[in-house]
């Protein structure tokens, strides 16, 4: 009996060890986390403000590793945001297409139509309200958790 509690009282011991240090890493995980937003706020703010479509795809290299580094809660929505910029810059790349001066509205007139669908389709993708969110939720997780926005 005795040695059934001392098994018991070691095992929650151990249980609870496990558990603070897994809170600690959670808490070195956004640490890390906020470092990285830090490092990059004036990268993404230089690359976004040379418009929506091409400064998100000039922010991908920054955004991708910000969500290596982000927390389980907001990993989700990087994962998208990364997703969609990359399916786009995947689909101005495939059709030869500089983004920096492809007009959605005035595609250059050799472009293929399979191009031309594949590209309005990532853009339009890239421009959803599911896509505006996670990019909103990602700038919130920075303001609260790491007291700074993602860009300057």
């Amino acid at each position: 009996m005795r040695r059934n509690l001392l098994l018991v009282a070691a095992l929650a011991v151990a249980v609870l060890v496990g558990l603070l240090l897994l809170r600690g890493g959670e808490e070195d995980r956004f640490a890390s986390y906020c470092e990285v937003v830090t490092e990059h706020r004036e990268d993404v703010g230089a690359a976004l403000s040379a418009g929506p479509t091409t400064g998100l795809l000039r922010a991908l290299p920054s955004f991708e590793e910000l969500a290596e580094e982000s927390p389980d809660d907001i990993r989700a929505d990087w994962t998208l945001v990364v997703e969609r910029i990359t399916a786009l810059e995947e689909a101005l790349d495939g059709a030869g297409v500089d983004p920096a001066t492809y007009r959605f509205d005035q595609p250059p007139a050799d472009l293929s139509a399979d191009d031309k669908a594949a590209i309005d389709a990532a853009a339009a993708r890239l421009g959803a309200a599911d896509t505006a969110t996670a990019l909103a939720h990602v700038e919130q997780q920075a303001r609260d958790v790491c007291k700074t926005p993602l860009s300057t």
